[in-house]
């Protein structure tokens, strides 16, 4: 083991110290050495004490070295039980033996050891061992020579060795074994609730202790252990008296150490005290006999007795007797509580005084203490008031603070000594303070005591009554059921009394320091004692501490200055405190003082809301005075109202304080859901006096004084609103008591009051509509429970009505048009928030609102509607079914109303509203639904309308059960009787808005409509209102209205401006006819295939004709354009699908043919926009229904667009004219030609189509030509098959079709449009007639294209001739292109087909390319290349011109004679041959009249000069060689060689005539061309076999030549005669053609020498 190694160690260091002096000692080691190894553990040493007796004989040598390790051992030994209890007298003698010497070493191992012979189980059992032990502590103490270490040591060996003799008595006893601490005493740091907290937890475990463990009847005998602890306290006894011990055997001893001793016992080990008789006697009558000797202070103390520490145990000591043992020495605490209170007033040190406070600070601070005290001396009669009498002495203390000289130093001292416990630390003087400053401090240190046991004795009443409320003994605040009136139990009753006999005392104490203290820490202490003994007043029912304390808070909350004298004048008898006055026009500071208090009042107020009762009005008063005071623009708190910048303190949060009270303020009020019933009621009630007074004040003030009320008023009501809102689940309870007095205010002659009042009413009715519980808590459940649910629908009914009835009361019993409309107001509001809640009240809101019509205020009708807007667009879904009627009624009021046409009008768009809905609810029966609008199709312009036809709405399965109840039809029909009879109104707004309604309602709506509703809604609703509106139309004052009058300048009226289309009542009922025409419009392109079912409809579609008839002879030009967009809406609508039977679309055609037939009888603007109309209609007509048409309605209508197009051209032809435009019926024709392509039923209708417009082109005056042209159509026309030229009597559709009988085809051309056309001055609608014709030209079929194709020739060629007429003019421009474009287009097809098909005859060709030829030849040659007069056209215009000559040449030279064309020979030649002589032009004319001519006219000529040589060339890379190009090229060489022959030989000619002179520049610059052409000619070989040449010749050149070049050798004569020409550019170029002759002859090759 490692104890016997170590033991063994020590035996051999003690060995080796002895060695050499003490040999015995070295062999009794050795000895022990040997001994211990025979022995295995220390229980074995006990029985052999060798061991132990070298160590003693080590400590009889006295050596210092040698007794340290000797007593090193014995302590070793005796801690591991190695040692006898029989030795333990032989080492107490060794131990006392060793205290004499005078080394400390040795003196502290003496004492270390006796401390653990009591620490082990050698503890002395006899009084003598017990005795010498303490006596060698107490001799070291005492002893002079020892040092202050080994004193220090004795001391605390001294007061360890006591403890543990006690806790040996406690065990031998069996007593509890738990301390309670040495001292007692509570911290001097820290606030006093965590005192009281640390003192009742102390006390607690104390009483619990004593009371669990500890015998119920106290002892007489004691054990042996218990006398040794007796004699022991006796002995202390007397020495702390100054005697002797004589147990101990010490005849003095330090008397302060001997009651630190007392009390380190009395404090601990209360159980042996409290158990034990003997103890409780030495207690009594030798321990207190000694404490009341010392306390005394008749005469100055001596010596020890008067020294502070001496003092200071001697009060400890008797604070540790009252505290823990008042219950048993009531006589002996009594005395001493009195001597201490004493002590306070005697004329003692300030230091003496502050012990003193100190002690009844602890007794204060200690909940038990202090009960224990109050019930042993206060509650009993025959004793003294201790704790009264405590608390007065504090008190008096503080008071002092009045009578001091430095009260305001000691006041800051006091302050900062609450801040430094508030951190946690010991506040302290400075070390150089002078004795003034520490004399302050010490006043100080004492009120600080002083305040500090007052503020325990708060908190121990309010522990005191939690624990009475934890006990059940009180009710908590907080319960759910009513405070009861007495309080019960004894904690209770002892709570009650401590507040009845100290509540006085203290609060004068602490509102005196309250009032002059500006710390944090000490204000925030003593608002929490204020907060903590006013909540305990108010759940123990005090009510005059209660208010007492309430009063004197609500001092603190708000500084008003200057005023106190005035409100104490004005304080009422029973008021503990003055009503606070708040002028706005004072700057208010809230010190931090001040915004703790209020603080305090909001914690108290929460925590006691149930218990105030009356005493809520102290309270309400301060919170509306702070109301005002946040919501003053002068307030501020003291943080930042001094010495910092306005616009710093905005920036830096200066309302911080006032955001949190403001926040404290509103959370009081909002907590009161958590309050009784009669709770809320009181505070009601307060709330309801403070306004009440407030309001009696305000009619008798005026100034400042009257707003300060009305402020109050003001925090009255929104507090109630709070109350009401924060309450809504009990509201039934609290409605009466708060809406009575909003109406009370809302019926004030003041206008704030009213305001106030209205507000709070529409704030309260919202609030409570708007809760979760009004609706939602209606009871569901099995039937079982029905009663339950009746009742529960009975109380909301009830609510309901009782929270609307308010409204209705106000405003039938005021006349006041500011509360009428304040009530209108919060009606709306109450709609627009909460009107979906409402089932029961809608009777009295629908009557109110009623009346509202018939005002003849504007304001209130407003009012009025609107709230019937929020019902009407939010509401419908919401309302019974019994109330929908009267809904509609109240609307048509509305409508009908004539204060204010913006109501009305609006108030027709709630009807569509509701048509809307009653849609939603229709349910047709299932035959209705078979035969109704489902059979509709979809439409093209209808698609929504016709996907809500597919199916029934989704809400139907929502409505069923409103269904059983509502007549939906009858509402229905009620809603377009109002909207009929308003649209007969006198206003046209208010008319034309009822009909848009109607017809809206009818064409969003119609597919729920079965047919008996839609025969009734035809013949009593939409015809009749065209009819009425046709009537009033035509009947209507045609004077013009100077409109309404909107004052005067000058004297004289001024009326707003009225646009001509409406200033008179027949232009504002042609308006509203209009908008009929669209309405009947809109339904019938809806429903047109559901209506047309119908039995009554045919008539209505014949009165509808005639109507349109009508409107187009009689009516305005907008009815008239109405009436025909009615029907050309209802046929595009329904003509692609098949919808259209042919009665009606040839009905439509029959009145568009009519219009037009009557439209010369009537002239103007009106009729050309009627006429253009119609035109444009009939476009749209055959795009949308094409299929229907037959050749014989197709004939109609080209007849009706001819005709349109003759009565244009007959009534404008000076229109053109002067300003230069296509009449507007003409642009509308231009628009829809390309739309009338026939179909391919009808394709022999291309023919009429193009021939009957062919006919406004320009015509040829000859009549030879007109007879020539029609001989070679009939020629042409009869090569074409027969099935051509049949026409269709009718066509199938399902229909009944009209027999074409009316309009025949071949009398399109009866009347002579040449006529016409002649006596049109310019070609305006020919320029945009000839793109268009072209255009469907291209589109036609191939048969009928080749049959109209010469005639467009023909046509284009007129076109094209005009440009010598009118050169400026497009026309020509425009046939130019064009026909360059047929052309083209034609090669292309003869191209890709490979010729003209199979049933285009040869004869057919030959007469298209004979008007081909005939229009080139005619055009080039005679309107091409000439000098033809024009003044307007400027040089771009002249350069396009001709751009156009050469495209028109490229065309003929390029695309036509180069491509494999079908033309006969002649027309070959001729169009050669037109070349020609278009290149002849600079050639043939004389010499004088070349140097004339335009430099474009011999460009031109030179073109065509050009044409002719390419057309004559070859190229084996590029030309695609075929029969047609082989006879162009042999037409053309031949032409080119006697054209260049020509050319030559003039030029030979001209320059012999010229001689010097030089020639014209045109002249030389052919020559030259004619020469280059020339040498780059290469012609094919089939074109050579047509050159003059001679046989040999022809068959002699060189073979090997690919680059056939013979047509030089016709020219070779010529070509010599040039080589004397004067010009030497001509030399050149003919000493060039004469090599490429040799070349041609092969001649380079020959010589001589061959």
């Amino acid at each position: 083991m490692a104890f016997m190694a170590v033991l063994e160690s020590d035996l051999r260091a003690l060995s080796a110290e002895a060695r050499r002096r003490y040999p015995a000692v070295k062999d009794g080691a050795e000895h022990a050495i040997l001994k211990l190894r025979s022995l295995s553990s220390p229980s074995e040493i006990v029985h052999n004490d060798d061991i132990l007796r070298i160590f003693l004989m080590a400590c009889e040598v006295r050596t210092v070295k040698l007794s340290v390790i000797g007593l090193s051992c014995l302590q070793k030994l005796i801690t591991h039980d190695a040692v006898a209890p029989s030795a333990l007298k032989e080492i107490l003698s060794t131990l006392k033996n060793h205290a004499e010497m005078t080394d400390e070493s040795v003196q502290l191992k003496t004492l270390q050891t006796i401390l653990v012979v009591f620490q082990s189980h050698l503890h002395p059992e006899n009084e003598e061992n017990t005795a010498q032990a303490l006596g060698i502590c107490l001799r070291l103490l005492e002893s002079n020579r020892s040092s202050d270490s080994v004193r220090n040591t004795a001391a605390a060996t001294f007061r360890q060795a006591v403890a543990l003799i006690f806790d040996h008595v406690v065990c031998a006893e069996s007593l509890p074994t738990s301390k309670f601490g040495s001292g007692g005493q509570i911290s001097r740091t820290g606030t006093v609730t965590s005192d009281v907290s640390r003192g009742i937890n102390r006390s607690e475990s104390l009483e619990n202790e004593y009371v669990a463990g500890g015998p119920s009847l106290m002892r007489e005998t004691v054990t042996n252990a218990g006398k040794l602890g007796l004699c022991l306290l006796e002995d202390l006894t007397a020495l702390a008296a100054g005697g002797s011990a004589i147990w101990l055997r010490v005849s003095s001893l330090q008397r302060t150490f001997v009651l630190d001793i007392l009390e380190f016992i009395l404090s601990n080990y209360v159980a042996v005290f409290r158990t034990l008789v003997p103890y409780e006697q030495v207690l009594r009558y030798q321990i207190c006999s000694v404490l009341m000797t010392s306390i005394r202070t008749n005469a100055e103390p001596e010596g020890e007795a008067g020294e502070p520490s001496f003092r200071r145990m001697v009060l400890r000591s008797v604070a540790h007797i009252i505290r823990l043992y008042s219950s048993s020495l009531i006589t002996e605490c009594e005395v001493f509580l009195s001597m201490l209170v004493k002590v306070i007033f005697l004329d003692l040190p300030l230091w003496h005084r502050i012990l003193v406070l100190e002690i009844l600070r602890g007794f204060c601070v200690e909940a038990r203490t202090l009960r224990v005290l109050f019930q042993n001396f206060d509650m009993h009669p025959k004793n003294t008031n201790v704790v009264e009498g405590m608390v007065k002495a504090l008190a008096r203390v503080v008071s002092s603070v009045q009578v001091l000289d430095a009260s305001e130093e000691s006041l800051a001292a006091v302050a900062g000594m609450f801040s430094s416990k508030a951190k946690g630390v010991e506040w302290s003087l400075d070390n150089d303070a002078s004795n003034a400053a520490v004399l302050v401090a010490s006043e100080a240190h004492s009120i600080t005591l002083a305040v500090e046991g007052l503020l325990g004795v708060v908190f121990t009443v309010a522990t005191l009554t939690d624990e009475a409320v934890e006990v059940g003994e009180l009710e908590s605040p907080r319960c759910e059921n009513d405070p009861p009136a007495k309080c019960t139990g004894k904690t209770a009753a002892l709570c009650i009394s401590m507040v009845d006999s100290l509540w006085l005392t203290i609060l004068d104490a602490l509102s005196l320091i309250l009032s002059r203290s500006q710390g944090e820490a000490i204000v925030l202490e003593i608002l929490k004692g204020y907060q903590a003994f006013t909540q305990a007043c108010g759940v123990l029912c005090a009510v005059e501490p209660l208010n007492s304390f309430l009063a004197s808070l609500c001092k603190f909350t708000i500084n008003f200055p200057n005023e106190m004298e005035k409100r104490s004048a004005l304080q009422s008898p029973g008021s503990k405190r003055p009503e606070p006055l708040v002028d706005q026009r004072e700057n208010i500071v809230l010190t931090p003082k001040n915004v703790q208090a209020l603080r305090t009042l909001f914690n108290i107020a929460h925590r006691l809301h149930n218990m105030l009762g009356p005493s809520w009005v102290l309270v309400l008063e301060t919170l509306a005075a702070l109301d005002r005071a946040i919501h003053s623009p002068h307030a501020t708190t003291q943080e930042v109202s001094t010495a910092v910048p306005k616009l710093m303190r905005e920036s830096s949060g200066q309302y911080s304080d006032f955001n949190i009270l403001s926040s404290l303020n509103s959370q009081l009020f909002e907590s009161s859901a958590l309050m009784h019933l009669s709770a809320v009621k009181s505070l009601l009630s307060a709330l309801h006096q403070l306004s009440d007074q407030s309001l009696a004040a305000a009619s008798s003030a005026f100034g400042p004084a009257s707003s300060q009320k009305l402020g109050s008023i003001s925090f009255s009501v929104e507090r109630m609103i709070s109350i009401l809102v924060n309450n809504l689940h009990r509201v039934q309870s609290l409605w009466d008591q708060v809406v009575g007095h909003f109406l009370e205010l809302a019926d004030s002659s003041n206008q704030h009051l009213r305001t106030i009042g209205l507000d709070a009413l529409d704030q309260s009715i919202c609030a409570v509509l708007g809760s979760d519980g009004f609706q939602d808590n209606i009871p569901t459940g099995t039937h079982g429970r029905s009663q339950e649910m009746g009742t529960r629908l009975a109380e909301l009914r009830a609510l309901e009505c009782s929270v609307i009835s308010p409204l209705r009361v106000l405003y039938f019993s005021t006349q006041n048009i500011d509360v009428r409309a304040g009530s209108l107001k919060i009606l709306l509001h109450v709609l627009e928030r909460h009107g979906e809640k409402l089932l029961h009240s809608w009777p009295n809101i629908l009557e109110m609102l009623r009346s509202v019509a018939d005002v003849s205020e504007k304001d209130l009708v407003t009012l009025g509607f609107q709230s019937l807007r929020v019902i009407m667009n939010d509401g419908l879904s919401t309302i019974p079914a019994n109330y929908l009627h009267v809904c509609i009624d109240v609307t048509g009021a509305y409508s009908a109303q004539k204060t204010e046409l913006n109501i009305s009008l609006t108030a027709v768009g709630l009807l569509w509203t509701v048509t809307d809905f009653i849609a939603k609810g229709l349910i047709q029966e299932p035959e209705e639904k078979e035969a109704g609008v489902h059979s509709i199709p979809k439409q093209k312009d209808g698609e929504k309308a016709e996907e809500q036809a597919l199916g029934i709405s989704n809400n139907v399965n929502d409505q069923a059960s409103l269904t059983n109840m509502v007549d939906y039809d009858k509402l229905l029909f009620s809603v377009f009787s109002l909207l009929q009879k308003l649209g007969a109104d006198d206003r046209p707004e208010v008319r034309n808005s009822a009909v848009r309604t109607l017809f809206q309602s009818l064409g969003s709506h119609g597919q729920k409509l079965s047919k008996i509703m839609w025969e009734d809604c035809l013949s009593n609703y939409v015809f009749p209102a065209l009819d009425r509106a046709s009537h009033m139309a035509a009947t209507s004052s045609k004077d013009e209205w100077q409109g309404k009058e909107l004052g005067t300048r000058d004297g004289k009226a001024v009326h707003m401006l009225i646009h001509h289309s409406r200033n008179t009542v027949q232009k504002q009922w042609d308006e509203t006819l209009v908008l009929v025409l669209g309405g009947i419009a809109r339904i019938l392109r809806s429903f047109f295939p559901f209506l047309r079912c119908l039995t009554n409809f045919w008539s209505c579609w014949e009165s509808l004709l005639l109507f349109v008839k009508k409107s187009t002879l009689n009516g305005s030009k907008e009815v008239a354009l109405a009436a025909i967009n009615c029907l050309q809406t209802t046929v595009l609508s329904h003509s692609p699908k098949g919808n259209l039977p042919m009665p009606y679309l040839n009905s439509v055609l029959d009145v568009f043919e009519f219009v037009l037939q009557k439209s010369p009888n009537y002239t103007g603007n009106a009729a050309g926009k009627v006429k253009q109309e119609v035109v444009h209609g009939l476009g749209e007509l055959y795009v949308q229904a094409h299929r229907m048409f037959d050749e014989s309605m197709y004939t109609q209508l080209l007849a009706i667009i001819d005709l349109a197009v003759k009565q244009a051209i007959i009534t404008t032809d000076n229109f053109e004219t002067e300003f230069g435009h296509v009449p507007p019926v003409l642009r509308t024709v231009l628009e829809i030609l390309p739309l009338l392509r026939p179909t391919e039923q009808i394709s022999s209708m291309w023919l009429i189509l193009l021939r009957e417009f062919l006919l406004y082109l320009p015509r040829s005056n000859s009549p030879l030509q007109n007879e020539e042209d029609e001989s070679e159509h009939t020629s042409s026309s009869d090569h074409l098959p027969d099935a051509h030229m049949k026409v269709k009597d009718d066509m199938p559709n399902g229909t009944a079709s009209i027999s074409p009988t009316k309009v025949e085809a071949p009398s399109l051309s009866s009347v002579s449009t040449s006529s016409l056309t002649a006596g049109i001055p310019s070609y305006l609608f020919a320029e945009k007639l000839v793109p268009v014709l072209v255009d469907l030209f291209l589109q036609a079929p191939e048969i009928e294209k080749h049959i109209i194709f010469p005639e467009l020739i023909q046509s284009l060629g007129r076109c094209m001739m005009t440009r010598r007429d009118n050169p400026d003019g497009a026309l020509w421009r425009l046939a130019v292109e064009r026909f360059n474009d047929i052309l083209v287009d034609d090669i292309k097809r003869l191209t890709v087909n490979g010729g003209p098909t199979e049933s285009i005859g040869k004869p057919a060709r030959t007469r298209i390319w004979k008007e081909v030829a005939d229009v080139y030849e005619i055009f080039l040659i005679g309107y091409c290349g000439r000098a033809l007069p024009s003044n307007s056209l400027s040089s771009v215009a002249l350069r396009a011109d001709e751009s156009l000559e050469m495209t028109i040449l490229n065309v003929l030279g390029d695309e036509i004679l180069k491509s494999s064309i079908d033309a006969p020979l002649n027309i070959l030649q001729r169009l050669v041959f037109t070349l020609d002589r278009c290149a002849s032009r600079t050639c043939s004319l004389p010499i004088e009249t070349v140097e004339l001519m335009p430099s474009h006219c011999s460009r031109f000529s030179l073109t065509c000069l050009q044409k002719l040589f390419t057309l004559s060339s070859y190229c084996k890379e590029t030309d695609d060689w075929n029969l047609a190009r082989s006879e162009v090229s042999k037409i053309s060489i031949m032409t080119l060689m006697d054209r260049c022959q020509y050319i030559l030989n003039r030029f030979l000619v001209d320059e012999v005539e010229l001689g010097d002179r030089p020639l014209p520049r045109a002249r030389l610059e052919e020559i030259i061309f004619v020469l280059q052409e020339l040498a780059r000619l290469i012609i094919h070989s089939d074109t050579a076999v047509v050159l003059p040449l001679q046989s040999y010749l022809k068959t002699g050149l060189a073979e090997e030549n690919q680059d056939k070049r013979p047509h030089l050798l016709v020219l070779f004569p010529s070509f010599c005669e040039l080589v004397t020409s004067r010009e030497p550019r001509v030399r050149e170029l003919v000493q060039v053609l004469l090599r490429l002759i040799t070349r041609e002859l092969a001649l380079e090759k020959v010589s001589l020498t061959s």
